[in-house]
C-alpha cells in the first residue's frame, strides 16, 4: 500500500508540475494579448474540459505532458518576406496553414508571431522558469524545514583496531593489528566530540581534517557523555589513509587501488542526523542540481548507449544511470515503502519532495535545449529573429518580418521521434534492469 501511495504521489506531483509549467507559458501570453485557445494537461483523448472565457481548460487521458495552444505560432510566408525552403517545404506550409486557420477575423494582431522578440522569449521561458521556481520552493522546504542527512560529531561506532587501507574496511581485526586510538582512549558510541586539541568540532568534516593533521601527536579530546563533559588524551595513529575527492569519494589509481597519504586515524564513525540548513544553502544547492543535470544532458547520448547495453545485454545497470518515468515511479514507491531506523515519516516526505524537485530541475534544464519542439528551440528562433532585425537595421534595410520558424518542422518531427525512442528505451530498461535505491 505504501509503495502504491508513493507512486500516486509522484504522478500527482508530475501532473501538477506539468500543469504549472503550462501556466508559466499561458499567463505572459495572455498578458501580451495572445489568444490562448486551449490549456491541456496530458495528451490523447480528452477526459474533461471546460471553457472559461476564450480558453478551453482540460485534462487528457495520457499524463505524459501538456500544452497550451497559442494562436498564430507560425507566421504566414507572406509576413516573413522569405521564399519557401526546399527541405520539408510541405511540412512547413502545412504548419503555417494550420496556424493561420486558428486566427479568427479581426484577431491578426493577437497572433503569437506578431509579438516582439523579448515578449516571445518571456512567453517561451515562462514554462521552464516555473519549473525552476517549483524546484527552489521544494528544496527550501526540504533544506530548511526538514533538513538533510548530515554526518555529526556524535560517535556511532568505534573501531577496535586499525585495518590497512589496502585490506578493505570490512576485514575483521587480527592480533597483528594495532588497537585503534579511539578504543585505547576509552571513547564510546554515543559520545559527542566537542573539541580536539582545543579546536571546537563544529562539524564532522572539520573534525576529520583536524584528526588527519594530528597523526602521531598526543592531543586532548573533549567529549560530551550522558550530559557531562569528559576530557582525555588520544594519539591519532599516523598511517596511510585513503585520499578523497571534493565529492567525498575515495580516489583510485589507474590499477583500481586506493590512493593513500600519511594521515592521522582515530577510529570512529559519525552518527547521521537531519540538520536544518540556513536559507543561504538553497541557492547553492539549486545551482549544484542545475549544473549536475546539465552535465548529464550533455553526456546523454553516451549514457543512453550504456542503458541500451544493460537492457539488451549482460552489462550491469549503473546506479547513477538515467531513468525514465517508470524508473522514477519505482524510486518513489521505494521511498514511500522504506522502513528502518532512519525511514521516519518526515524523512520519507523529505525524500519525496526532493525527488519531485529533481524532476522539476530536469524539466527546467531539458526544456532549455535549443531544439524545437522544446521551449529552448522556440527561444532560439526568437533570438535569431532579433539578430536578423539588428543586422538588417545596421545595413539600412529596414525592419524584417518574423522568422520563418515553420521551416524547422522537419526537425520538430525528427526530435520528436528521438524523444519517443529514448522514452521507450528507458521504460524498457526500467522494467527489465531497474535502478533501485539500494544500487
Amino acid at each position: 500500500m505504501a509503495y502504491a501511495i508513493g507512486v500516486l504521489v509522484l504522478v500527482l506531483g508530475v501532473l501538477l508540475s506539468v500543469g504549472l509549467h503550462e501556466v508559466g507559458h499561458m499567463i505572459p501570453a495572455k498578458k501580451f494579448g495572445v489568444r490562448v485557445s486551449q490549456y491541456m494537461v496530458g495528451f490523447g483523448p480528452t477526459l474533461w474540459s471546460r471553457t472559461r472565457g476564450e480558453t478551453e481548460y482540460g485534462v487528457k487521458a495520457i499524463p505524459l505532458g501538456g500544452y497550451v495552444r497559442l494562436i498564430g505560432m507560425y507566421a504566414p510566408l507572406s509576413a516573413t518576406g522569405t521564399t519557401p525552403g526546399r527541405w520539408g517545404a510541405e511540412l512547413a506550409q502545412a504548419a503555417r496553414d494550420a496556424s493561420n486557420d486558428e486566427v479568427r477575423p479581426g484577431e491578426e494582431g493577437r497572433a503569437f508571431y506578431r509579438l516582439t522578440v523579448p515578449k516571445k522569449v518571456i512567453v517561451m521561458l515562462g514554462g521552464p522558469v516555473m519549473n525552476l521556481v517549483i524546484a527552489v520552493v521544494l528544496l527550501a522546504v526540504v533544506l530548511i524545514g526538514f533538513g538533510i542527512q548530515t554526518a555529526t560529531t556524535t560517535v556511532a561506532s568505534v573501531s577496535q583496531c586499525v585495518v590497512p587501507a589496502s585490506a578493505g574496511a570490512a576485514r575483521a581485526c587480527t592480533s597483528a593489528d594495532p588497537i585503534a586510538p579511539a578504543a585505547a582512549a576509552g571513547i564510546l558510541p554515543g559520545d559527542r566530540i566537542v573539541s580536539l586539541n582545543g579546536i571546537a568540532a563544529t562539524s564532522w568534516d572539520a573534525l576529520t581534517a583536524q584528526i588527519r593533521k594530528s597523526g602521531g601527536v598526543a592531543v586532548p579530546i573533549e567529549l560530551e557523555r550522558d550530559g557531562a563533559l569528559v576530557t582525555t588524551t588520544v594519539t591519532p595513529l599516523l598511517t596511510e589513509r585513503p585520499v578523497f575527492d571534493a565529492q567525498g569519494n575515495a580516489v583510485l589509481d589507474k590499477t583500481g587501488n586506493y590512493v593513500t597519504e600519511p594521515a592521522g586515524f582515530l577510529g570512529v564513525s559519525p552518527g547521521v542526523a537531519r540538520v536544518h540548513q540556513p536559507a543561504g544553502a538553497v541557492p547553492s544547492q539549486t545551482w549544484t542540481a542545475v549544473s549536475g543535470t546539465a552535465s548529464i544532458i550533455v553526456g546523454l547520448p553516451a549514457k543512453l548507449v550504456d542503458v541500451a547495453r544493460s537492457a539488451f545485454g549482460h552489462a550491469p545497470r549503473d546506479p547513477n544511470s538515467v531513468v525514465g518515468l517508470v524508473g522514477v515511479g519505482r524510486l518513489a514507491g521505494e521511498i514511500a515503502a522504506a522502513h528502518g531506523p532512519g525511514a521516519t515519516l518526515s524523512a520519507r516526505i523529505a525524500e519525496m519532495l526532493g525527488l519531485i524537485a529533481s524532476l522539476n530541475i530536469a524539466l527546467f534544464v531539458f526544456n532549455l535545449v535549443p531544439l524545437v519542439p522544446l521551449d529552448g528551440g522556440h527561444v532560439a528562433g526568437a533570438l535569431w529573429e532579433g539578430v536578423r532585425r539588428q543586422v538588417s537595421r545596421v545595413r539600412g534595410r529596414g525592419r524584417t518580418g518574423p522568422a520563418d520558424v515553420a521551416r524547422l518542422m522537419p526537425l520538430v518531427y525528427a526530435v520528436s521521434v528521438v524523444l519517443v525512442v529514448m522514452s521507450v528505451l528507458l521504460i524498457y530498461a526500467d522494467v527489465v534492469n531497474p535502478v533501485t535505491l539500494g544500487g
